[in-house]
């Protein structure tokens, strides 16, 4: 078998800050050598049915190929993709020696809102401004839909407003001294502080919970709008146009108001940079000019001279999609727990594609469903067990707003003040073994300590995001966990490989980003070097281990975006 790091020394070296003696080695954590700088074999994934209990490439490999195969179509929610998919994690959980962990069942059901729009060739957003007038259509120009689950929207001649990067609070308001209600909005991606790259505005580049898509949205909605359009440029977003086209193609997916009261949008979507540059020249407006004032302090909303007017229909279902949780039942604290997150959910299958049809997302995310099932294995066979319960959830509807995770949370099968952590795993890249551990939102909880200590025993260093503009740290499931008040944890190889040092890491992060990512080419290769995902997979492993067998609580650290209730029980 190939293994990876001195998964041994991990477990010492945590449990050594640890107040109580510490536990024996797991069966599933034996000596290894430590990774060196040479190109293995391609590995062979292990025969169904034969999984061993130490994480190794071999098991996660078999459970990869499996996840991301033609034969689940993609998992997406709703189809025949995700009730084989959802079987299969449930087996899986089952066979490991997990306990069902909802309820006494395998499976949470979350309601789920879809929103289908007829004919959406015939779409048109039509502008007519002081200067011209201007069509886009549904495609490389604008996408547009509804976030309220109206079958029909027909919006007409509504006044459109430049409102900077449609973020209200104390401190910065760019809906100040205009009411927008029964308006069209347009924004900008991300947040002031990346836009003007001042530290001390917001938090300088790094992406806030205030560049996010789905806060825009919201505030706009607040605010009283009609509808809200956000104006992409990859920079700022951190994932070019193909991601938003695909995104925002077919049938959309959403909770139903019942279980997420957040203010919602008749009508919403995205302009390219290219069609809102025209849109404003129709208006009369330099869309560069006003995009560059939008970053400065005392920005004030601008009406443009020009109307917007949308027209469609859609179908709406009100159906259902599925949680998977087992969990293992602490031996001395059980209704303490951690709780280990990976979405299962991907885009299915579009048959309008020629040639290859299926979204497999092998590394978004079955790279994550198959890891917490590695590391459920370890658990299990461990001795002594856990003191505290430790859940696996593989959670639906990640790739439509973070819902299968959000549901959860909001119907947990464990106290958020019991919870001592979340770790998420999402969309592990496999590019070979490197220096360093990417930590998204280092620095917000204490839990950037534990993630140090098991990557120092492994000869490897935590590092924050390379690229803290795209907000990775808002885009996982894990955040939900963080709004009620958890910390979260969720990691990356760094960019720093073993073989090629960062140069390669960045050749290989921007050639996923842009051929793969949310694409049908985000494909199981077999020759993938795994030795850098499995030492992720033994950190990670080691960090539960710890945090399982405490009796205190990882905290926020000061200056954090999130805090625990103040009924915690640290």
């Amino acid at each position: 078998m190939v293994r990876i790091a001195l998964v041994s020394t991990i477990i010492l070296t945590l449990a050594a800050c640890n107040q109580q003696e510490p536990a024996k080695p797991a069966p599933a954590v034996t000596e290894s050598t430590p990774v060196v700088d040479y190109k293995p074999e391609p590995v062979q994934p292990t025969p169904e049915g034969r999984f061993s209990a130490a994480i190794n490439a071999e098991d996660f490999a078999a459970r990869l190929k499996k996840l991301s195969s033609d034969e689940f179509e993609g998992r997406k929610p709703g189809t025949i993709g995700e009730r084989m998919t959802t079987a299969y994690i449930k087996d899986q959980f089952e066979r490991i020696g997990l306990k069902p962990g909802i309820d006494g069942s395998w499976f949470q059901t979350v309601p789920m809102m879809q929103t289908e729009m007829l004919d959406p060739g015939s779409v048109k957003v039509d502008v007519k401004g002081s200067t011209s007038s201007v069509s886009f259509g549904i495609g490389s120009d604008m996408v547009v839909g509804t976030l309220n689950g109206s079958t029909e929207v027909n919006l007409e001649n509504s006044d459109i407003v430049f409102a900077g990067y449609g973020v209200s609070t104390p401190e910065w308001n760019d809906y100040a001294d205009i009411n927008v209600k029964g308006k069209t909005v347009i924004v900008l991606v991300n947040d002031p502080g990346w836009g003007n790259q001042d530290p001390d505005l917001f938090k300088g580049p790094t992406l806030t919970y205030y560049g996010r898509w789905t806060y825009k949205y919201e505030e706009a909605a607040r605010q009283g709008a009609a509808a809200l359009f956000i104006v992409h440029e990859t920079a700022g977003a951190g994932y070019p146009w193909a991601v938003v086209e695909n995104g925002w193609t077919g049938t959309q997916l959403s909770l139903p108001a019942s279980e997420d009261p957040a203010p919602r949008l008749e009508t919403a979507g995205w302009f390219s940079e290219e069609a809102a540059t025209r849109l404003f020249a129709a208006a009369g407006a330099d869309f560069a000019a006003l995009k560059k004032s939008a970053d400065l302090r005392g920005f004030k909303p601008v009406s443009l001279d020009a109307r917007l007017s949308v027209k469609f229909q859609n179908k709406i279902d009100v159906t259902s999609s599925e949680n998977v949780i087992g969990y293992l039942p602490g031996s001395e604290r059980p209704d303490e727990a951690i709780v280990y997150t990976a979405h299962w959910d991907h885009l299915g299958r579009d048959e309008s594609l020629s040639g290859d049809q299926i979204y497999n997302g092998a590394i978004d995310n079955a790279t994550g469903v198959a890891a917490i099932m590695e590391i459920a294995e370890a658990f299990a066979q461990q001795q002594p067990p856990p003191q505290r319960s430790v859940y696996f959830a593989a959670v639906t509807l990640e790739e439509s707003g973070l819902l299968g995770a959000q549901y959860l949370v909001a119907h947990s099968p464990v106290a958020h003040e019991k919870i001592a952590a979340n770790i998420n795993i999402d969309a592990m890249h496999i590019e070979g073994p490197s220096r360093n551990i990417m930590a998204f939102g280092l620095g917000q909880s204490e839990l950037d300590d534990y993630i140090s200590e098991a990557a120092a025993a492994q000869g490897r260093v935590v590092t924050g995001d390379e690229e803290p503009e795209k907000g990775f740290f808002f885009r996982s499931d894990h955040v939900n966990y963080a709004r009620a008040g958890v910390p979260a944890l969720y990691i990356r190889d760094g960019l720093d490989l073993v073989d090629g040092g960062e140069a390669a890491g960045r050749a290989a992060s921007s050639d996923y980003t842009t051929n793969r990512y949310h694409k049908p080419a985000d494909n199981y290769d077999p020759n993938w070097d795994f030795r850098g995902v499995i030492s992720n997979l033994e950190a990670l492993y080691a960090v539960g281990r710890k945090l399982a067998d405490e009796t205190t609580y990882p905290k926020w650290k000061p200056g954090a975006d999130f805090s625990r209730p103040e009924k915690s029980a640290d």
